[in-house]
């Protein structure tokens, strides 16, 4: 145990290091959630959009199931909403997005929190039941991230053209009054894509300075979608500039009564309560690569390290001390009968092992055993002792019959030849 010790100290600190960061890391509120999620209230999160339009009162939920049931699902609101078979029909348009850049200037949404391996894209089912919930009169926001072309785009007839990223912040205006804009003059975000419309769409917030359109309500059969090409507009640090924070509040008003329902499912959240979606959700991947660590740490303390050390001094002599002690009282009480009992008892254990017997099996099943497995000398030299312990009334006998326990034990491993046993000496 003690060559074990500093192995055992380095594993318990490394555990505790790697706890105590997971713990860390579990205290930093409103991290574990992606970028524009409503449950991230860091400056790249959504959750003060969501807080606004509940205290603006509006009727705002967060979703937390798949799309591919939209009875009673309102106005879902996809933020940074991966969809499924996206593409980019000009290359130049990813060299553009691949400037040094950090954020906005990719075209992949950060993954930055806990549910990174979580998030999934918007299938191919959920795309066609969204489009089928807005042909049916239904409402839709939008906000894609980057200028990847995907199934939902091309079915609005929507084209996104990428943003130049060393541009500063852009103004957006209104560019006809519409309810949507009711109230708005101005609104300040980065944009990352402008929007490519149909004929039917109506522009609902445009460059100041390009004339190119940022945000669009596309008709779509008798339902309309909000197209946004700023995802920073939603932003938590967005809200509090211009009037973007009124622009929210009069779009979301005026594509229907509600319930706006942030998808969060696509973020990596969901409603259920299983052992796989606590694993899928939490990591629990982490857990098995500690109990894989300590499985590896306790096969190793299994091995020793360095020539074993002799016990010491006090332990050895009181060890002595207690056997000579045990032996004067067998000597002096006259059970030299029961002290070869236990002689041959020990012995049969020992060779029961090999016997493939338990420990407890009687002597004749260990004989047996051992003759099965053609070990005869252990059968044959058993048997004597058990033959020689029934009649042991003597300290020599007593003495004799451990001399040849001991040389019997000796033959346990085939390698090499009993050792003498020294001449036995008076009692």
């Amino acid at each position: 145990m003690r060559d074990r010790f500093p192995l055992l100290v380095v594993g318990g600190l490394l555990l505790t290091v790697v706890l105590a960061t997971f713990l860390v890391r579990g205290a930093r509120r409103n991290e574990f959630a992606d970028t524009l999620s409503t449950f991230r209230a860091q400056e790249d999160g959504a959750r003060a959009l969501l807080l606004l339009a509940q205290e603006s009162g509006l009727p705002a939920t967060r979703h937390l199931s798949d799309l591919r049931v939209t009875s009673g699902l309102g106005t879902p609101v996809l933020l940074a909403v991966e969809v499924e078979g996206s593409y980019e029909s000009d290359p130049d348009q990813t060299a553009l997005a691949a400037e040094p850049d950090a954020g906005l200037g990719d075209e992949h949404v950060p993954r930055t929190g806990f549910n990174a391996f979580r998030a999934a894209a918007l299938d191919s089912a959920e795309t066609e039941k969204l489009l089928e919930h807005v042909r049916g009169g239904g409402s839709l926001v939008y906000v894609p991230w980057g200028s990847r072309e995907n199934p939902l785009l091309d079915a609005l007839g929507v084209k996104l053209f990428k943003a130049d990223t060393t541009l500063p912040m852009r103004t957006l205006v209104p560019p006809q009054p519409t309810p949507y804009t009711l109230g708005v003059e101005r609104v300040e975000a980065r944009v990352q894509a402008y929007l490519e419309l149909p004929e039917s769409a109506i522009p609902v917030l445009e460059d100041e300075r390009l004339g190119m359109f940022a945000a669009a309500v596309v008709p779509y059969g008798q339902g309309r979608v909000l197209v946004v090409g700023a995802p920073e507009l939603a932003m938590n640090q967005a809200l509090a500039r211009a009037d973007n924070a009124q622009f929210w509040l009069s779009a979301l008003s005026a594509l229907g009564p509600g319930p706006y329902s942030f998808d969060e499912f696509h973020h990596g959240f969901t409603n259920e309560r299983s052992v796989v979606d606590f694993a899928r959700r939490y990591g629990l991947h982490f857990a098995v690569l500690q109990l894989l660590l300590g499985v590896a740490l306790w096969s190793v303390s299994l091995k020793r390290f360095g020539r074993a050390r002799p016990p010491p001094d006090a332990v050895r002599v009181g060890a002595t001390d207690a056997l000579f002690a045990m032996g004067r009282l067998y000597r002096e009480g006259r059970h030299h009968g029961f002290a070869a009992t236990l002689l041959l008892r020990g012995l049969t254990q020992e060779l029961a092992l090999h016997a493939g017997l338990p420990a407890h099996a009687p002597a004749p099943s260990v004989t047996q055993g051992l003759r099965e497995r053609g070990r005869a000398d252990l059968a044959q030299g058993l048997e004597a002792l058990t033959t020689e312990a029934a009649s042991v009334s003597r300290d020599t006998d007593l003495q004799q019959l451990a001399e040849r326990a001991a040389r019997l034990r000796q033959r346990l491993h085939s390698a090499g030849a009993a050792r003498p046993s020294p001449s036995p000496g008076k009692p």
